[in-house]
């Protein structure tokens, strides 16, 4: 279930008028709307704040709006409601030295030994990346310049004001530049509509009731990811130890499959991995896997198959490479990810963070795949290198991998893809709801 999308609609539902029922008997917008409009007009002649340049005033009734609301609402602008004020700017190295949250573009980031502003005031992300963002502050608190700071008449109901900006998205009014900065001119002209106070209320009582049965199933979810994930890595492990498929005395033991590849190979002694079902072997990865290079090439223009492109299938194309062919196993070398490996869906020229991963013959690919996948924690955990992170090729080569007969093997595969799908509709099913 998407929870982000269910919370959009919840609010939707709410500004439409479709979340709670109607009441009769409560006041209009339009005189509460009044009443605003006046106490307004009175800051204005106090010279407390300033006339927006263009309100609806001049236009009350409004013809052309968004969409229907029920009668008892009134649309306006939301110049007509609020006034919006920047906040007052600080010294970097003074945003730590005091009891009183401070107020940016996303909310608090800090502390300062004075305030500008009461408890429950609206803030307005104005700068940055996260402008548009809206926060209620909790306490005395200071809001900087890189948000507004919001007045409102005390006939609204400050809570369903903070969900109506919300609504709004606020960040789409800002211009284009690298550094977003929304503005008066940008937000006062928004139409809104306005519920009566008493609905104002109900509405948000409704939406927060949602949002917290929101919240439950979000966790949830979150709990049964994690769930999901750990029944993953339970599964490769019970494989890797041969208790996930039962054991055939027919098969051929490992020992002879890695025999046909190297005659003089001898398994691999580790008392600490603990007892392997009779006929498996343990085997360093390094006898069974090698790191190589795509065979070079040029004037053949292919794609260049690099980590963006094994990810996104976004390609760029080259002249000349290394050349691999599709079905190539590509293992990352240089990054954060080092460990990660890609199977290629076609041929190209290998990135140059990579190497070619080349499986002895004689093994399933998939189990040794299945196997290697197991260990990303471990090769991510251990990468050498400073400046840029690489994989520990030594470490990969010296892994002990426990190695059934082949045909076991191919049933090992067989029974983790079928677990791992029906795992994966799980997944799918709690994410798409």
């Amino acid at each position: 279930m998407d929870t982000k999308k269910l919370r959009k609609k919840i609010l939707d539902l709410a500004i439409r008028g479709k979340l709670v029922p109607q009441d009769p008997n409560d006041e209009p917008a339009s005189v509460l709307l009044e009443r605003i409009r006046a106490e307004k007009e009175r800051l204005i002649k106090e010279g407390k704040i300033k006339r927006s340049k263009k309100t609806a005033s001049d236009t009350p009734h409004y013809e052309d709006v968004p969409f229907e609301v029920p009668d008892v609402w009134v649309w306006t602008t939301l110049g007509e409601i609020i006034s919006i004020k920047s906040g007052e700017s600080i010294k970097v190295r003074e945003n730590s030295i005091g009891q009183y949250p401070i107020y940016g573009g996303n909310g608090i980031n800090g502390y300062y030994k004075d305030y500008n502003v009461e408890p429950n005031t609206i803030t307005i992300g104005r700068v940055g990346f996260n402008c548009g963002s809206v926060h209620i502050t909790v306490s005395k608190s200071w809001v900087t310049d890189n948000a507004f700071i919001v007045s409102c008449e005390d006939a609204f109901n400050i809570k369903f004001l903070k969900y109506l900006l919300i609504w709004l998205n606020l960040g789409n009014t800002s211009n284009s530049t690298a550094q977003p900065v929304i503005s008066r001119k940008g937000i006062y002209p928004l139409q809104i509509p306005i519920p009566p106070l008493f609905e104002q209320r109900r509405i948000v009582n409704a939406i927060e009731r949602w949002y917290s049965l929101t919240d439950i199933l979000e966790n949830e979810q979150n709990d049964l990811a994690i769930t999901i994930q750990q029944t993953k890595t339970k599964i490769l492990d019970l494989a890797f130890h041969g208790k996930l498929v039962p054991q055939n005395t027919n098969d051929e033991p490992a020992i002879e499959l890695l025999k046909r590849t190297n005659p003089k190979f001898t398994p691999y002694d580790n008392v600490h991995y603990g007892n392997v079902p009779k006929g498996w072997i343990l085997a360093e990865v390094g006898k069974i896997c090698q790191l190589a290079e795509g065979e070079l090439r040029e004037d053949a223009e292919l794609p260049y198959l690099d980590v963006k492109a094994m990810r996104t299938g976004q390609m760029i194309y080259k002249r000349s490479g290394k050349h691999v062919d599709a079905g190539t196993m590509l293992i990352l070398v240089d990054g954060e990810n080092s460990g990660e490996v890609f199977r290629t869906k076609t041929a190209g020229y290998q990135g140059s963070t990579m190497k070619v991963l080349q499986i002895d013959n004689n093994m399933n690919k998939g189990y040794v795949l299945l196997y290697i996948k197991m260990c990303k924690n471990t090769l991510k955990g251990n990468k050498v290198g400073s400046a840029i992170p690489h994989l520990n090729k030594k470490m990969l080569k010296e892994m002990i991998i426990p190695v059934p007969p082949l045909r076991e093997q191919q049933r090992i595969v067989a029974k983790i893809e079928e677990l791992f799908a029906v795992l994966d509709k799980i997944q799918i099913s709690i994410e798409t709801g």
